[in-house]
């Protein structure tokens, strides 16, 4: 399947959850992402789930993994979009954040975190393939970033649906996740 057309069929199909379906999917993709022995992790770069999208709940992911490492440090993306550029800032809890143009919820403020240092990224999709690709939004902010970042930084999605088999349009710039999490599995790539 394109990209295109595979990003109409799933925006649409998460559009189709209700608020009570995404929760149980939630809470099932949380127990899969606790069955996962994952490394020491220093650095995680999340983000805010846009509401709008009906994106999966990554709060409850963090949460997770911050009860596991209680000093872990959380960073989230800001984007320039004259750019076409995005940044890592940490966090705190004492950070404000605000909504850009695009609903996203960027911090106000922070320090911008080499990407070398990070060492877990959850990336937002729409959908995935069996080989670990994924489809966002189509503006290429995550995988031109993810370029810039450690061989070994563990690429995470977390996603309503099963995998479609093979997305036809992949570029050379795209880069796999390492994991993807769904309410009834965990795909290694």
């Amino acid at each position: 399947m394109h990209k295109e057309e595979a990003r109409g069929i799933y925006k649409e199909k998460r559009r189709e959850l209700s608020a009570a379906e995404r929760a149980k999917s939630d809470d099932l993709m949380l127990i899969q992402f606790q069955r996962i022995e994952f490394p020491h992790i220093d650095h995680l770069l999340s983000y805010w789930p846009i509401e709008e999208n009906n994106e999966p709940n990554t709060h409850l992911f963090n949460e997770y993994i911050e009860f596991k490492n209680p000093a872990i440090k959380f960073l989230y993306p800001i984007t320039d979009f004259d750019k076409q550029e995005m940044e890592a800032v940490e966090v705190n809890t004492d950070t404000a954040f605000q909504k850009n143009g695009w609903n996203i919820h960027e911090p106000m403020d922070g320090t911008i975190t080499d990407a070398m240092s990070i060492d877990m990224i959850f990336v937002p999709l729409i959908i995935f393939d069996r080989q670990g690709y994924r489809i966002g939004y189509g503006k290429g902010f995550y995988d031109r970033y993810l370029q810039r970042c450690r061989p070994d930084c563990l690429k995470v999605g977390f996603c309503y649906f099963e995998p479609i088999d093979i997305i036809e349009s992949t570029h050379e710039f795209d880069v796999p996740l390492n994991l993807c999490i769904t309410p009834n599995n965990a795909y290694v790539f």
